[in-house]
């Protein structure tokens, strides 16, 4: 099988997600990652506790059944090009970065040879996933930090470089819970993208490929600036208030999905939701 026929796959999980009743999303990423066969490696270099949060998601994945589950913890840089770790990405169905510092992932793991063999492994068919922190980094460009529950401004959002497996796109994480459209609209003027996505908590983006499937109990939150007609953000100081006119937003809960090719939702009973717009207005 070459590489342009594996399923490129994500799963972007937007914090605080389920780990003691039925693990809806944590359970889609077993399944997706190989079900019982699945083997999978816990990346724990955003936590300060490596130890005592990689042994909770051990106990979920294997309560699961996922036959086997290991943890890197990678502290120093040095750590990222440890060949027991190296050897075990290479096995590896799926890799899951936990929670934290976002930074830490970044500073720790970017352009090192645990960085390379994640990619790699990812080309090949592996499933990657993160959570909170773990999710902010999916994307070239992320949210190192920023003020919630701000009107937009310049000033009020850090950037920096990701892991890069979905490019040209920003994601935020614990949306609804900590009042983040603000800083997730000031994060895409900031950069060349112009997709945002919002993911409440217990709520994760299934990617595979161009589409993208939303699960969980919350909602994921797209900001679409491809077509916006105007922003201000060349006229005004760092602690100004933005304007940005003409962006698109959507709203998704579970089962939705979203083509990333064409900027479109696709509805539950898979209808693009630009047809039925096109329907109501009589347009051929």
């Amino acid at each position: 099988m070459t590489e342009a026929t594996h399923k490129r796959q994500l799963v972007i999980i937007g914090g605080a997600e389920d780990k003691e009743g039925d693990c809806q999303i944590l359970r889609e990423f077993v399944r997706r990652a190989g079900g019982t066969k699945a083997n999978i490696v816990i990346m724990t270099a955003a936590t300060e506790l490596p130890r005592e949060v990689g042994e909770n998601y051990i106990r979920v994945f294997e309560r699961l059944g996922a036959e086997n589950v290991r943890i890197i913890d990678t502290e120093t840089r040095e750590d990222a090009t440890s060949s027991t770790a190296l050897e075990a990405i290479s096995k590896a169905t799926g890799v899951f970065f936990t929670g934290g510092d976002q930074a830490r992932i970044t500073s720790i793991l970017k352009d090192t040879q645990i960085d390379a063999a994640i990619h790699q492994r990812y080309a090949e068919g592996a499933v990657i996933a993160g959570t909170s922190a773990g999710a902010a980094v999916m994307p070239d460009k992320m949210i190192v930090e920023g003020d919630s529950q701000s009107t937009p401004r310049m000033e009020i959002v850090e950037m920096g470089p990701g892991l890069g497996f979905l490019p040209g796109i920003v994601i935020d994480q614990h949306f609804l819970q900590r009042g983040r459209l603000g800083r997730l609209i000031t994060a895409l003027i900031h950069e060349p993208a112009v997709l945002g996505f919002g993911i409440d908590e217990n709520t994760a983006i299934a990617v595979t490929d161009d589409q993208i499937e939303i699960i969980g109990e919350g909602s994921v939150t797209i900001v679409d600036e491809s077509e916006s007609t105007y922003n201000n953000a060349d006229q005004i100081l760092r602690d100004e208030p933005l304007a940005i006119c003409g962006a698109k937003l959507h709203i998704l809960p579970h089962g939705y999905k979203f083509n990333l090719k064409t900027r479109q939702p696709i509805l539950t009973n898979g209808v693009v939701a630009s047809d039925v717009v096109n329907e109501s207005v009589g347009v051929g």
